[in-house]
Formats: C-alpha cells, sequence, structure tokens
C-alpha cells in the first residue's frame, strides 16, 4: 500500500502585524478573516495537516481559539529566542497551546537560515533552542520546521543525529504522511480560499511533479 499524501499547510501571522522585523515578513500575515475562511476549507479536508510558524503572539490570540472552536489540532513552531517578547507569544502561551493539545516545535533560536549558520553556532539552533522550548512548554520537542524553509545535506544529517521526529520544510508539494522529511505549504498574505485551493489541492500532472522532486533533491545535495 503506498503512503498516504497529505498537504501540510503551514501560516505564519494572522491578522493586522506590528513594525517587520525582516525584510519580506509582512508578505506572510495573513488578515483574521482570510485566515478564518482558509481555515474552514481545511477543517473540510482530513488531508490537511496545520502548522504556523515563528511563535508570533497571534499564535495564542487569534490562531488557537479558532483552531479549538472547530476541533482542529497543529504544530506550532517557535523561535526560541523570540517567546516572551513584544509581538510574539509569551510563555504563558505556548503553555496554553500545550493545554490545548497542540503539538509545539523548533524554529530555531534567532530565524536565521540553517544552510548559512557555521558549525560552532549550529548547535544553538538546533539544540539550545529545542531545550528553551520544551523548558518552556513543559515537554519534549521532537520536530522542527526549517527557517525559511532552508535546509540542506549538512542541516539533514544534524537534525537526524539530534533525534528529531520530523522536520517540515517549505517545498510546496505533497507530503508522504509518515516521511520524516515533511514539505508544507505556506499560506500568504494575498491568499484566498480560491487561490488556496488552486496551489495546494489541485491536480499535479507529471511535469510538476518531476519540478516538485528535483527542488527537493537540489536542497538537499547541495
Amino acid at each position: 500500500m503506498s503512503p498516504q499524501v497529505v498537504h501540510n499547510v503551514s501560516f505564519h501571522g494572522v491578522g493586522m502585524p506590528g513594525p517587520e522585523r525582516e525584510p519580506g515578513e509582512h508578505d506572510y500575515w495573513v488578515g483574521r478573516d482570510a485566515f478564518l475562511r482558509i481555515l474552514d476549507d481545511c477543517a473540510a479536508r482530513p488531508g490537511v495537516r496545520l502548522s504556523f510558524d515563528d511563535g508570533n503572539e497571534s499564535d495564542a490570540a487569534i490562531a488557537l481559539p479558532a483552531l479549538v472552536e472547530r476541533g482542529l489540532t497543529a504544530d506550532f513552531f517557535l523561535i526560541a529566542g523570540r517567546i516572551g517578547t513584544p509581538g510574539n507569544i509569551s510563555a504563558e502561551g505556548v503553555r496554553a497551546l500545550v493545554a490545548a493539545g497542540m503539538g509545539v516545535g523548533s524554529h530555531g533560536l534567532g530565524h536565521r537560515a540553517w544552510p548559512e549558520v557555521p558549525d560552532t553556532e549550529l548547535d544553538a539552533e538546533l539544540t539550545d533552542a529545542r531545550t528553551r522550548i520544551a523548558e518552556t512548554a513543559g515537554q519534549p520537542v521532537d520536530s522542527a520546521a526549517c527557517p525559511f524553509g532552508a535546509y540542506d545535506r549538512r542541516v539533514l544529517g544534524r537534525l537526524r543525529a539530534l533525534g528529531y521526529r520530523r522536520v517540515y520544510t517549505s517545498d510546496r508539494r505533497p507530503a508522504a504522511g509518515d516521511a520524516w522529511l515533511q514539505a508544507r505549504f505556506s499560506v500568504v498574505a494575498t491568499d484566498t480560499v480560491e487561490s488556496f485551493r488552486t496551489a495546494v489541492l489541485s491536480p499535479r500532472g507529471p511535469a510538476r511533479r518531476l519540478r516538485d522532486s528535483a527542488v527537493g533533491t537540489v536542497k538537499r545535495w547541495r
């Protein structure tokens, strides 16, 4: 039997964004109404899995109540160095996610592209960040999402060696449900329900599947 195909959908900030902390950040903030409409569409599709990156304050303020209301769960990938700082989720918010049955994973220490981090600093991103998030959440952390969707052979090898159970990217293609490396589709500020359905759920022909596979191969082996 072939593995179950899933569509991993990733959100970032929801609602009105604050000051932009890095170039292009606001491109990934989704308005509250658009978020709720897309979330309703996801709720009707059992093959969709949800996640949230960056650990914004809106994770606890907007996303969590909306998920609970719909009986949905999601994984929240937090930037350890931002927890409890202005505009970001608080320690109490992290524990509220856990209490509601949400997953909590690592998005690194300082939102750096891991392939660009020197070996001498990579432990802080992959190990120290996980420890800090686990201590805040009160439970082990065994999943990670690559910041900016960036990864290479060195990063993946280190993540495997550290015992991460699952690692998420942003490669915009379906994934095998039981795979260690999970591609995701990121929802962006301009998305509507219609554009979301087209990007994520439309049938993928042979040429598109070949392109999807090539992207992942290039990233892994560069």
